[in-house]
């Protein structure tokens, strides 16, 4: 009996976490990281991802919305659990409902805050700084239908200083992705 539990990471951009979460569970017997899935043909996840020794798969907004590719394909990989890091498109219904409570994503700040279409990346540390707030952080959650809007696993916090850009916060947030999200991804998959 196989006691392995499989991640597939999903990305659209550097795929810094990826990289992370990869090399945070390498070595382990209990979990691997089975494949990482990009959506844009020139990511650099998937240059990362040849670094690391773990095979990565493109696919289309066509596969993911309009086919069964990207679920056969996690089928086929024997996928466990669905991280989304730098994932930038909502989640299908059928990815959705062949894993259910089973797809994690992180958030560059505080759900409710900053949340939504549109709302990711360089966009919420702009919108953060542009607002004067104090505070801001990560937001670790389960996913469901819409954006930014599932069960919360974890929050971590950081302070806003009025001398902060975009640039700041996001090397803030950067630290905190960085130190929390494969440790939260561990404990919630150990259930």
């Amino acid at each position: 009996m196989d006691n392995v539990i499989r991640l597939a990471i999903l990305g659209s951009g550097n795929g810094t976490n990826a990289q992370q979460i990869t090399e945070y569970f390498a070595g382990r017997q209990d979990v691997e990281v089975a494949c990482i899935i990009y959506n844009k043909k020139d990511a650099y996840i998937a240059e990362r991802a040849r670094n690391l020794g773990v095979e990565a798969r493109y696919f289309g907004r066509k596969d993911f919305y309009e086919t069964t590719a990207v679920l056969d394909y996690m089928r086929a990989k024997q996928v466990d659990w669905v991280i989304l890091a730098g994932f930038l498109w909502l989640m299908p219904e059928a990815i959705l409902k062949a894993y259910p409570n089973h797809v994690i994503n992180i958030h560059p700040a505080l759900l409710p805050a900053y949340g939504g279409k549109g709302m990711y990346g360089h966009h919420v540390h702009e919108a953060v700084v542009a607002n004067h707030e104090t505070e801001s952080g990560i937001t670790i959650h389960i996913v469901d239908e819409h954006y930014d809007r599932g069960t919360t696993l974890f929050q971590a916090r950081c302070t806003v200083t009025p001398d902060d850009t975009p640039d700041t916060l996001a090397a803030k947030i950067h630290l905190l992705e960085k130190e929390y999200f494969p440790q939260v991804i561990d404990r919630t998959i150990k259930g």
